[in-house]
Protein backbone atom coordinates (compact mmCIF):
# COMPACT_ATOMS: atom_id res chain seq x y z
CA UNK A 1 0.00 0.00 0.00
CA UNK A 2 1.20 3.26 -1.02
CA UNK A 3 1.89 6.08 1.69
CA UNK A 4 -0.75 8.18 -0.06
CA UNK A 5 -3.27 5.42 1.17
CA UNK A 6 -2.94 5.04 4.47
CA UNK A 7 -5.46 6.18 6.65
CA UNK A 8 -5.52 9.17 8.32
CA UNK A 9 -1.24 9.42 7.53
CA UNK A 10 -0.28 13.42 7.55
CA UNK A 11 1.26 15.29 4.91
CA UNK A 12 4.70 15.14 4.18
CA UNK A 13 6.21 18.70 3.18
CA UNK A 14 9.03 18.22 0.99
CA UNK A 15 12.49 18.67 1.53
CA UNK A 16 14.01 21.70 0.34
CA UNK A 17 15.11 21.70 -3.61
CA UNK A 18 18.73 23.25 -2.38
CA UNK A 19 19.43 19.92 -0.21
CA UNK A 20 20.14 17.47 -2.65
CA UNK A 21 22.41 19.56 -4.86
CA UNK A 22 24.06 20.07 -1.44
CA UNK A 23 24.33 16.16 -0.79
CA UNK A 24 25.36 15.33 -4.44
CA UNK A 25 28.43 17.91 -4.61
CA UNK A 26 29.49 16.24 -1.23
CA UNK A 27 28.47 12.67 -1.48
CA UNK A 28 31.63 12.18 1.11
CA UNK A 29 30.34 14.33 3.66
CA UNK A 30 26.92 12.92 3.46
CA UNK A 31 27.93 8.91 3.76
CA UNK A 32 29.86 9.54 6.67
CA UNK A 33 26.77 11.39 8.38
CA UNK A 34 24.82 8.32 6.83
CA UNK A 35 26.78 6.34 8.67
CA UNK A 36 26.75 8.46 12.04
CA UNK A 37 22.92 8.73 11.50
CA UNK A 38 22.79 4.55 11.30
CA UNK A 39 24.93 3.65 14.31
CA UNK A 40 22.47 6.56 16.30
CA UNK A 41 19.21 4.79 15.37
CA UNK A 42 20.82 1.31 16.21
CA UNK A 43 21.65 2.65 19.72
CA UNK A 44 18.12 4.25 19.75
CA UNK A 45 16.20 1.05 19.66
CA UNK A 46 18.55 -0.61 21.34
CA UNK A 47 17.55 2.67 24.76
CA UNK A 48 14.08 1.94 24.00
CA UNK A 49 14.77 -2.16 24.09
CA UNK A 50 16.35 -1.74 27.80
CA UNK A 51 13.31 0.71 29.15
CA UNK A 52 10.82 -1.57 27.71
CA UNK A 53 12.02 -4.84 28.83
CA UNK A 54 8.54 -6.33 29.72
CA UNK A 55 6.83 -5.70 26.68
CA UNK A 56 7.66 -8.53 24.67
CA UNK A 57 6.13 -7.02 21.36
CA UNK A 58 8.19 -3.69 21.84
CA UNK A 59 11.08 -5.42 22.82
CA UNK A 60 11.84 -7.72 19.81
CA UNK A 61 10.60 -5.08 17.85
CA UNK A 62 13.30 -3.03 18.97
CA UNK A 63 16.01 -5.45 19.28
CA UNK A 64 15.41 -6.32 15.35
CA UNK A 65 15.65 -2.59 14.34
CA UNK A 66 19.11 -2.27 16.27
CA UNK A 67 20.74 -5.29 14.46
CA UNK A 68 18.74 -3.79 11.02
CA UNK A 69 20.52 -0.55 11.61
CA UNK A 70 23.22 -1.85 12.93
CA UNK A 71 23.68 -3.68 9.33
CA UNK A 72 23.33 -0.85 7.85
CA UNK A 73 25.84 1.59 9.59
CA UNK A 74 28.29 -1.36 8.71
CA UNK A 75 27.57 -1.16 4.70
CA UNK A 76 28.05 2.36 4.77
CA UNK A 77 31.24 2.17 6.69
CA UNK A 78 31.89 -0.19 3.73
CA UNK A 79 31.29 1.98 0.87
CA UNK A 80 33.39 4.97 3.10
CA UNK A 81 36.49 2.37 3.47
CA UNK A 82 36.17 2.04 -0.18
CA UNK A 83 36.24 5.68 -0.82
CA UNK A 84 39.27 5.07 1.10
CA UNK A 85 37.21 7.51 3.82
CA UNK A 86 36.99 6.79 7.50
CA UNK A 87 33.36 7.94 9.41
CA UNK A 88 33.51 11.00 11.16
CA UNK A 89 33.26 12.16 14.43
CA UNK A 90 29.53 12.19 15.48
CA UNK A 91 28.35 15.40 15.83
CA UNK A 92 25.11 17.33 17.69
CA UNK A 93 22.21 16.69 15.11
CA UNK A 94 20.15 20.09 15.71
CA UNK A 95 17.35 19.07 13.71
CA UNK A 96 17.49 15.35 16.11
CA UNK A 97 17.58 17.59 19.28
CA UNK A 98 14.72 19.74 18.25
CA UNK A 99 12.57 17.08 17.78
CA UNK A 100 13.45 15.15 20.66
CA UNK A 101 12.56 18.51 22.55
CA UNK A 102 9.09 17.73 21.99
CA UNK A 103 8.57 14.71 23.73
CA UNK A 104 6.83 14.56 26.92
CA UNK A 105 7.82 13.25 29.98
CA UNK A 106 4.87 11.85 31.96
CA UNK A 107 4.56 8.65 31.92
CA UNK A 108 1.33 8.19 29.97
CA UNK A 109 2.48 10.10 27.14
CA UNK A 110 6.46 9.17 26.99
CA UNK A 111 6.39 6.02 25.38
CA UNK A 112 3.47 7.31 22.53
CA UNK A 113 6.16 10.47 21.51
CA UNK A 114 8.93 8.60 21.75
CA UNK A 115 7.89 5.94 19.16
CA UNK A 116 5.72 8.87 16.90
CA UNK A 117 9.43 11.00 16.89
CA UNK A 118 10.97 7.84 15.68
CA UNK A 119 8.12 7.85 12.86
CA UNK A 120 8.67 11.10 11.79
CA UNK A 121 12.60 10.53 11.61
CA UNK A 122 12.44 7.54 9.50
CA UNK A 123 9.61 9.03 7.23
CA UNK A 124 11.68 11.67 6.48
CA UNK A 125 14.36 9.57 5.98
CA UNK A 126 12.61 7.59 3.67
CA UNK A 127 11.72 10.65 1.52
CA UNK A 128 15.60 11.40 1.61
CA UNK A 129 17.16 8.53 0.69
CA UNK A 130 14.97 8.18 -1.84
CA UNK A 131 16.02 11.61 -3.45
CA UNK A 132 19.28 10.36 -3.29
CA UNK A 133 17.98 6.89 -4.83
CA UNK A 134 16.82 8.93 -7.82
CA UNK A 135 19.43 11.16 -8.37
CA UNK A 136 22.42 8.75 -8.40
CA UNK A 137 24.31 7.59 -11.45
CA UNK A 138 26.35 4.94 -9.97
CA UNK A 139 24.27 1.29 -10.25
CA UNK A 140 25.25 0.19 -7.34
CA UNK A 141 24.50 2.91 -5.03
CA UNK A 142 21.15 3.61 -6.86
CA UNK A 143 20.57 0.17 -5.86
CA UNK A 144 21.74 0.34 -2.17
CA UNK A 145 20.01 3.49 -1.75
CA UNK A 146 17.15 1.98 -2.98
CA UNK A 147 16.81 -0.76 -0.62
CA UNK A 148 18.19 1.87 1.99
CA UNK A 149 14.60 3.91 1.34
CA UNK A 150 11.96 0.89 1.51
CA UNK A 151 13.56 -0.29 4.57
CA UNK A 152 12.96 3.33 6.10
CA UNK A 153 9.45 3.38 5.27
CA UNK A 154 8.75 -0.27 7.02
CA UNK A 155 10.47 1.61 9.84
CA UNK A 156 8.37 4.62 10.41
CA UNK A 157 5.09 1.84 9.94
CA UNK A 158 6.48 0.12 12.52
CA UNK A 159 6.93 3.05 15.04
CA UNK A 160 3.25 4.00 14.13
CA UNK A 161 1.99 0.41 14.53
CA UNK A 162 3.55 -0.01 17.73
CA UNK A 163 2.00 2.91 19.24
CA UNK A 164 -0.98 1.82 18.45
CA UNK A 165 -0.49 -1.34 20.09
CA UNK A 166 -0.41 0.84 23.79
CA UNK A 167 -2.58 3.80 22.80
CA UNK A 168 -6.06 4.50 20.89
CA UNK A 169 -5.59 5.06 17.14
CA UNK A 170 -7.37 8.40 17.71
CA UNK A 171 -4.41 9.48 20.28
CA UNK A 172 -1.82 7.55 17.83
CA UNK A 173 -3.12 9.97 14.64
CA UNK A 174 -3.52 13.14 16.45
CA UNK A 175 -0.57 13.34 17.75
CA UNK A 176 1.24 11.79 14.68
CA UNK A 177 -0.01 14.61 13.33
CA UNK A 178 0.93 17.07 15.48
CA UNK A 179 4.48 15.98 15.56
CA UNK A 180 4.56 15.82 11.45
CA UNK A 181 3.84 19.57 11.42
CA UNK A 182 6.49 20.46 14.46
CA UNK A 183 9.07 18.00 12.09
CA UNK A 184 8.72 20.29 9.13
CA UNK A 185 8.99 23.46 10.74
CA UNK A 186 12.17 22.35 12.03
CA UNK A 187 13.34 20.29 8.73
CA UNK A 188 12.69 24.03 6.86
CA UNK A 189 14.62 25.59 9.70
CA UNK A 190 17.90 23.46 8.77
CA UNK A 191 20.35 24.86 6.36
CA UNK A 192 21.16 22.63 3.15
CA UNK A 193 24.08 20.19 4.02
CA UNK A 194 25.38 17.19 2.95
CA UNK A 195 23.64 15.61 5.83
CA UNK A 196 20.45 13.34 6.37
CA UNK A 197 18.93 15.95 8.73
Amino acid sequence: MAEQDLPLTPTLEPTPEGWLPAVLDQFDEFLKDHASCEKKASGMAMNVASHYPDQPKLLAAMVDLAVEELNHYREVVRLLLARNLAPGPDVKDAYIHALNHLIRRGSQTFLLDRLLVGAVVERRGAERFGLVAGALHDASLKSFYRAITLSEQRHWRLFVDLAADFYPEETVQTRFRELSEAEAEIMLAQPALPALH
